[in-house]
């Protein structure tokens, strides 16, 4: 059945957004083809010519198989994370009983532990590894690790590799990182210092006998490594050789990621750093084998590592978002989790975040406000996020934030029980896409691929759809078997069996909702001809984008269209503005009754002349689809039942409306969005919740139990920080669907410390949260049926 219309649009063609065209010469490889070995991906990287090799092999084999080391038995024990991070003239002034004693109040499970690198905290014998100047015949760090032991907390080591001293650099001037100009760098906040390499002999040879000198002096459980990827691109010696050696270029100029040698260059440098990950794993383990290296890395599509595989590698993870900058939402930190958890699956999670304030100016001593810090946790925490709390300088210039996080803290160990998820409940799914960003984006990913994705973020959140995050790299069943609706935010670079993936996805019944040049690229961000889905989009491209748009229009034809369900709540606008960038497509068959239509661009200026040239059009601006599938059951006899239809569902946008709305933040918009996601998904929701305000709601799945996180982001620094106070808001009318095969034990609301009162019908439950100040969780005892 084919619900949405369509008419032959005009355009003009501009640079923003289009792919790059795939030149005749190049092969399409699908993410599923054979493995091949390293040695076959560095020598298929050398070949010459237009296009790189490497550019040419299937993202999924770009990167050294990892032995199955085993998680230690501790990673999934801490919930709770406190990080001392001293600074080097620390010894002898600081009183570590203090911060055992903090520890102790907080509750902490685990502390992460300044050690050795830039500034060694113990009495290192490793050549080069600068002492603190301070530290004399004392050992701070040992004396931290053993009150931690007694105590009973997981104890991790901190090493940051990212700047050393003149002894090293007159010693090993190789050690240390060149710029474009062949100029040795010097450390740009700290001139005394040198930055150094981070793919050559220094992190490979020099921070691999820290690492063993620390973990054969004190046996810690495992090694945390900061700023450990480098800073900026290196020309050193060594990063020349060894990229000429491993793909036949020299090292790039150009930062467009379809220029041969940038594309292997991304490729590269992530081997190195995978590569450099596993020695000192390795490493490690052979002293301690229930210990693990835990590099400080991930992040969502514009992180520079592979999730997937960092997801592969790592036992547990630790997502560095320590606090909002700039134009930023709280819903940031929840971002995270979801992202992590995209590649991590149920491996634990852990939340850093700051007690002060992150903005450029890096005031790295400041306190940030008590409602800030409250909101950005609980944020995490309902995310899956497990808080870890990070403070700079043993000595305190500033004691406000030590009450903030005992009392966060202590109230997050007496809610443990609820906080150990299973599983997200959520239907929806939310894809990101890291080769989009790479070869894509390039440098202007934030616009390209950031950016809608944001805007997405930001629709969900005020609908109050609980949703998750996909890698577009996990498109298995196994992995999208949870969602009902996929969400794709212009991921423009999918490959063919990507594309396979998702069709497979729809013909089992599941729905797509996708923007602008999704699958307009292959998954090296050359352009194809078509859509790689134009099948399940029902159209194809003609070749034209328009853009940027000024004062264009969309059209709502509530006559043609009567009472369409993606018009909800806009019966009384008969137009509404349209996005910045839109393509021109032609439909593979016919489309009736378009409910959004083209109103093109006029002139803004005189506003003597500021009227529609062509009032109206039929060129349609949304395509909807449903798809019918069927499939034999067996009845409880064992003889065939009728057959079961399945529906899956597509909606596709030619245009940037989710980028154009986390621009601009138009209510119009964000109510095509949300109708988009409910007619898609055409199922009751695992969850509503209705009441004033905008609130982050997550569901879970605990062992016996299930949980709604309810987080009140209403105030009027929600989008740019800090909070200067929790504003509560009123009553919030629940109802939550409970899995048949359970049944209702007990209901809590856990920050309120109350019992509510219920309604229970056959499959759901129905309250009142009377308010919420900023983090409410609604806590469903359960035991079996039966």
């Amino acid at each position: 059945m084919l619900i949405a219309a369509y008419s032959k649009p005009t355009a003009t063609r501009t640079a923003y957004g289009s792919c790059t065209r795939r030149g005749s010469s190049e092969m399409t490889h699908r993410m599923n083809s054979a493995p091949i070995s390293r040695r076959s991906f560095l020598k298929a990287s050398m070949a010459a010519g237009a296009v790189v090799a490497t550019g040419d092999l299937p993202c999924r084999h770009l990167f050294a198989e990892a032995a199955d080391s085993g998680a230690p038995d501790w990673v999934d024990r801490p919930m709770r994370w406190a990080q001392l991070t001293l600074v080097e003239d620390d010894p002898g002034k600081f009183d570590p009983q203090f911060w055992l004693d903090y520890f102790k109040r907080t509750r902490s499970q685990a502390a992460c532990l300044s050690a050795g690198g830039c500034v060694a905290y113990y009495p290192t014998q490793v050549p080069f590894h600068h002492r603190s100047q301070w530290l004399g015949g004392s050992d701070p760090f040992g004396e931290l690790v053993a009150g931690c032991r007694k105590l009973g907390m997981v104890v991790v080591a901190r090493t940051d590799p990212h700047a050393t001293y003149d002894d090293a650099r007159d010693a090993h001037p190789d050690w240390i990182a060149v710029d474009a100009d062949e100029r040795p760098r010097r450390h740009w906040a700290s001139p005394e210092m040198w930055v150094t390499c981070a793919l050559g002999p220094y992190n490979f040879e020099f921070m691999s006998e820290v690492k063993k000198e620390i973990m054969s002096r004190y046996r810690v459980d495992g090694i945390f490594i900061n700023r450990w990827e480098g800073s900026g691109m290196c020309f050193c010696e060594h990063c020349r050789k060894n990229f000429r050696q491993a793909t036949g270029q020299e090292l790039p100029r150009a930062a467009d990621p379809q220029n041969p040698a940038r594309r292997a260059h991304i490729l590269w440098r992530q081997q190195r750093l995978f590569d450099l990950w596993q020695l000192w794993d390795r490493e490690v383990r052979r002293i301690n084998p229930n210990s693990c290296v835990i590099p400080n890395t991930g992040g969502g599509a514009t992180s520079s590592l592979d999730m997937k595989k960092i997801g592969e590698l790592a036992p547990t993870l630790f997502a560095d978002r320590q606090a909002r900058r700039g134009l930023s939402a709280p819903w940031a930190n929840g971002k995270n989790g979801k992202e992590f958890r995209a590649a991590m699956g149920r491996k634990p999670i852990v939340g850093i975040f700051s007690v002060g304030l992150e903005e450029p100016y890096r005031w790295k001593d400041s306190v940030q406000s008590e409602a800030e810090i409250r909101l950005w946790v609980a944020d995490g925490v309902a995310n899956g996020l497990r808080p870890w709390f990070t403070k700079f300088s043993g000595v305190l210039q500033d004691r406000r934030w030590l009450r903030v996080v005992e009392d966060l803290y202590r109230r997050h160990a007496g809610w443990e029980k609820y906080l150990r998820n299973e599983a997200p409940l959520a239907r929806v799914a939310l894809i990101y896409s890291q080769q989009t960003a790479w070869f894509y984006g390039g440098d202007r990913a934030g616009a390209r691929v950031e950016d809608p994705i944001l805007g997405w973020y930001q629709a969900l959140i005020e609908a109050r759809v609980p949703f998750e995050m996909v890698h577009d790299r996990l498109l298995d069943d196994a992995h999208l078997s949870p969602f009902k609706t996929l969400v794709l935010p212009n991921i423009a670079a999918l490959s063919d069996a990507q594309c396979d993936q998702l069709r497979a996805f729809v013909k089992n019944g599941g729905s797509l909702i996708a923007t602008y040049e999704t699958a307009l690229c292959d998954e090296w961000g050359a352009r194809r001809g078509d859509f790689g889905l134009a099948d399940l989009f029902g159209v194809s491209f003609r070749n034209r984008v328009e853009g940027p748009m000024h004062n264009a229009y969309l059209r709502l034809e509530h006559d043609r269209a009567r009472r369409h369900p993606l018009l909800k709540d806009l019966e009384d606008a008969p137009r509404v503005i349209h996005g910045v960038w839109r393509l021109e497509v032609e439909p593979r068959e016919k489309f009736l009754n378009p409910p959004i239509t083209l109103i093109p661009s006029y002139p803004d200026l005189p506003m003597e002349k500021v009227y529609p040239r062509i009032p109206e059009t039929s060129i349609s601006q949304v395509f909807l689809r449903e798809f019918k599938s069927g499939r034999a059951a067996p009845s409880k006899r064992g003889s065939k039942a009728p057959e079961e239809f399945f529906s899956g569902r597509t909606i596709y946008f030619p245009w940037d409306i989710d980028r154009t709305f986390w621009e601009v933040q138009c209510v119009d918009h964000f109510k095509l969005l949300r109708n988009a996601v409910e007619w898609a998904t055409n199922e009751a929701p695992p969850i509503t919740v209705t009441g004033p305000g905008v609130l982050d709601v997550t569901v879970w799945r605990q062992k016996d139990s299930m949980t709604v996180h309810l987080v009140n982001l209403t105030n009027p620094m929600m989008m740019k920080g800090p909070v200067r106070e929790l504003i509560p808001i009123g009553p919030q009318k629940v109802r939550l669907r409970i899995p048949a095969d359970a049944r209702v034990r007990k209901v809590r609301l856990l920050a309120a410390d109350k019992t509510p009162r219920f309604e229970r019908d056959r499959s759901n439950l129905s309250l009142i949260v009377p308010s919420i100040l900023d983090h409410e969780i609604l806590a469903v005892d359960l035991q079996p049926k039966g």
